[in-house]
């Protein structure tokens, strides 16, 4: 009975220190930031995507053509929820023209609606219009060059794309043509200075070969997962001002090559899944770069193996 009262004891306290660390959102400090900067410019006012507004209590409980988007208690049933957590490239993600959300306000959406949805009568969200990664570059003219790179690119299957109609800025997917990229193809691809999207993903670059993206100062967006690239070959992105995302899943990149991302102010997602990087260093540049979304993936190591049930010995026969 005694042991009993003490498990009884324990789990109770457990229970009231989960309840007492719980934060209360409060919508004016904590969502009504969030919204403003990310929501408002589609959302608001003057523009409303899918006849959706968020910027009063009325309008943003009304829901828009596909209908409610917050339910008050239940996260996992918003779509408003659901649309932040969607992949950046998914048609209905949002916010469609802006930075994803980082982890942090995510995760306040989450509490806020689980908590109710609070949101006072007085409180309007205003517009603050926060340019996006592309509103920020200065835009240049393609030069003669670099029409040449493109056709000699094209003419090893290789596409470098407009990102829409009547725009400059180009993509490049090159991890479709996976082994038959290599430095060679990053010698021309220096020759497109438009270039914002670059995916090297699975290909056989090397950190040599990254020396010839420092001409490229507007990727925005730089995948090198399952290359080769060490953290020797991170030292040629200093000069990527404008970039803000950066995956490095399955790299043999190590703590020291983080030192050149310290520097990339504008960078706002980096993946280091399946890196040598330790967890002490993610801390390390999360403090300096508070506002860097750092995903490391599953620590499979961290997970306890559970024990298997010890089998029962058979019993023995009592003597007769």
């Amino acid at each position: 009975m005694k042991k009993f009262t003490m498990l009884l004891a324990g789990i109770t306290g457990i229970t009231l220190a989960h309840a007492q660390n719980e934060k209360k959102i409060d919508f004016s400090k904590d969502i009504q930031p969030v919204f403003r900067e990310n929501c408002i410019k589609c959302h608001g006012p003057d523009k409303q995507k899918g006849k959706l507004r968020l910027d009063s209590k009325d309008a943003a409980f009304k829901g828009g053509e596909d209908g409610k988007v917050i339910e008050p208690g239940k996260a996992d049933k918003s779509d408003l929820y659901r649309r932040i957590t969607l992949e950046p490239t998914h048609d209905d993600f949002m916010p469609s023209k802006a930075d994803p959300l980082t982890k942090t306000q995510i995760d306040l959406i989450r509490d806020w609606i689980n908590q109710g949805a609070v949101w006072p009568e007085e409180a309007v969200v205003k517009v603050q219009v926060t340019p996006s990664p592309l509103e920020r570059l200065v835009e240049i003219k393609p030069g003669a060059s670099e029409q040449k790179a493109i056709e000699k690119l094209a003419g090893l299957g290789m596409a470098v794309r407009p990102i829409a109609m009547n725009i400059n800025w180009k993509e490049a997917n090159l991890g479709l043509q996976g082994t038959n990229v290599t430095d060679a193809t990053l010698a021309v691809l220096k020759d497109v200075p438009t270039l914002v999207d670059l995916n090297l993903g699975g290909t056989r670059i090397t950190d040599a070969g990254l020396a010839h993206l420092k001409a490229l100062t507007n990727l925005i967006t730089l995948h090198l997962e399952n290359t080769k690239v060490t953290d020797a070959g991170l030292a040629n992105l200093k000069g990527l001002l404008n970039l803000n995302y950066l995956n490095l899943y399955g790299t043999p990149v190590t703590d020291a090559g983080l030192d050149s991302i310290k520097g990339l102010t504008n960078l706002r997602h980096l993946y280091l899944w399946q890196t040598k990087v330790t967890d002490l260093a993610v801390t390390n540049l999360q403090k300096t770069s508070p506002k860097l979304d750092i995903s490391k993936g599953w620590d499979l190591s961290s997970i306890v193996k559970k024990e298997e049930p010890k089998k029962e010995e058979p019993k023995k026969e009592e003597k007769k």
